[in-house]
């Protein structure tokens, strides 16, 4: 007699934690798919490093510029598995989580973080944020509704790892008050 395992029911709160997630990357895709055509390119994903270039005005001889096109890339390749320079959110959707944040994209969002931070102390103020995450896509008053969700000991600042956490966070479907109001 076979027996099988029956399939959990989902508890409530994981149910919320998989509809926050989806909600989270629909918004993080609108944001990286730059032309609006519901597809992110190469070009799209690639175009935020530029960005955030002339932004920051750095040059492309800056170490902190070649560190963040490599990462760039790196993060790109490992998305685009099947190498056709498209991704649809289903396949984004499908590939992004909590590994794939710690093992890949954590090191491409800071290596942007890190292009902003123009005096290389590992946070950055509003007006830094603020060109960091428009040269990314967002709205102006959303990053900079992101820095004060962000700065809660209202010091001004707000580090390189509090960053990341709180995008990592927002990805994986847990509570992140920056980006809540960022996306």
């Amino acid at each position: 007699m076979s027996r099988t395992t029956p399939t959990p029911t989902p508890t409530p709160t994981a149910t919320s934690t998989v509809a926050a997630a989806t909600t989270a990357r629909v918004r993080v895709f609108a944001m990286m798919d730059a032309d609006g055509d519901q597809v992110v390119t190469r070009h799209d994903y690639l175009s935020r490093i530029d960005r955030t270039v002339l932004a920051t005005g750095r040059t492309e001889d800056d170490p902190l510029v070649v560190a963040a096109r490599a990462e760039g890339l790196k993060a790109w390749g490992e998305m685009d598995a099947d190498g056709d320079g498209k991704l649809t959110f289903d396949e984004y959707n499908a590939w992004v989580g909590a590994d794939k944040f710690d093992n890949i994209c954590r090191f491409a969002l800071g290596a942007l973080f890190d292009l902003a931070d123009a005096d290389g102390d590992g946070a950055l103020d509003k007006a830094e944020f603020t060109t960091l995450r428009t040269a990314l896509n967002n709205p102006p008053g959303n990053a900079a509704a992101a820095f004060d969700a962000l700065d809660t000991d209202g010091d001004g600042r707000v580090g390189r790892d509090a960053y990341l956490a709180s995008i990592r966070a927002y990805i994986v479907g847990d509570s992140s008050p920056m980006g809540e109001v960022l996306y």
